[in-house]
């Protein structure tokens, strides 16, 4: 570690749970590869600024409020389930199964009585998510007894309790269980969140901006290719008015007189059907490729 970088130390939250591996991915193509253990809490990374730690998402916000974490990864289910005064930095849409936001959804059996949040009135809930539950029945009208679940959340709701309040991102898993969803409490997406002390301290915020700059260009490369073609320069404004792009493309003479090469980034649904009418407008050479960051 250089002597200048010995003082400049980010502690970065790793969220452990379902989203480790999604965040794990996005982060080696924003540049950083993290390499997790099975035996450790503290995983390795190829950054001596950086010195991460593996908490779970359930409890992320807590440890980043405190200061023990500088920065993490996390829900904001759970920044508002721990009422956590944090600095949001952006959101990130990317999660374990979908790009879909995951909803706390008040789910009961199919034949329940239950058609909405006032006829839970002196009933059970279960649910992880406690805080969040009692303050949206507050907001109701509605008392209830909510009582914390350590899991398999669904199976309860058949026998243990009234209803359930539980996270989904399909409801697949609640359909499985011949559950029914009655209301949305809240929707979720992953959140890159910062303790308020160290977002004022400048070498860590311009450390934490460049982390979510990078970490956004990433996500959003997901959905992007590069098209690479030649074309006669005699075609090339024909070609031109089939190209969406994120600015003009960028056009390069050939030795070969008379042609031009074309290079442009856009959206990969988009490649396939323009690709067929590039060829046939004259275009050769089309090389489509993936890319790791997009920064706009």
């Amino acid at each position: 570690m250089s002597k200048s970088s010995k003082n400049k130390i980010l502690k970065f939250g790793l969220p452990k749970g379902s989203l480790q591996d999604a965040t794990v991915e996005k982060l080696a193509k924003a540049g950083w590869h993290v390499r997790v253990s099975s035996r450790s809490y503290i995983p390795t990374v190829n950054d001596d600024e950086l010195d991460i730690r593996t908490i779970r998402a359930q409890e992320m916000s807590v440890y980043v409020e405190r200061g023990y974490l500088d920065c993490g990864i996390t829900g904001l289910d759970w920044i508002k389930e721990n009422n956590s005064k944090v600095h949001e930095v952006g959101e990130f849409l990317f999660s374990k199964a979908t790009r879909r936001p995951a909803r706390w959804v008040l789910a009961v059996p199919e034949k329940s009585k239950i058609k909405s949040v006032k006829d839970l009135q002196g009933k059970r809930i279960a649910t992880e998510v406690v805080g969040l539950t009692k303050r949206w029945l507050k907001k109701n009208g509605v008392k209830a007894e909510v009582e914390f679940s350590w899991g398999a959340t669904e199976v309860k709701a058949h026998e243990l309790v009234d209803a359930i309040v539980e996270v989904t991102e399909t409801g697949s898993s609640l359909r499985a269980n011949n559950l029914r969803i009655v209301e949305e409490l809240m929707s979720s997406t992953p959140r890159l969140i910062a303790n308020k002390d160290a977002w004022k301290n400048k070498w860590k915020r311009e450390k934490i901006e460049t982390m979510a700059m990078l970490l956004r260009g990433a996500l959003d490369a997901e959905a992007m290719v590069g098209l690479k073609l030649n074309i006669k320069q005699a075609d090339l404004t024909k070609v031109l008015k089939k190209l969406p792009a994120l600015r003009n493309p960028t056009v390069n003479e050939l030795s070969q007189t008379g042609w031009v090469a074309v290079d442009t980034v856009i959206e990969e649904h988009v490649a396939r059907e323009i690709i067929p009418s590039l060829k046939a407008a004259g275009a050769e050479g089309i090389i489509e490729y993936p890319l790791n960051k997009v920064v706009y």
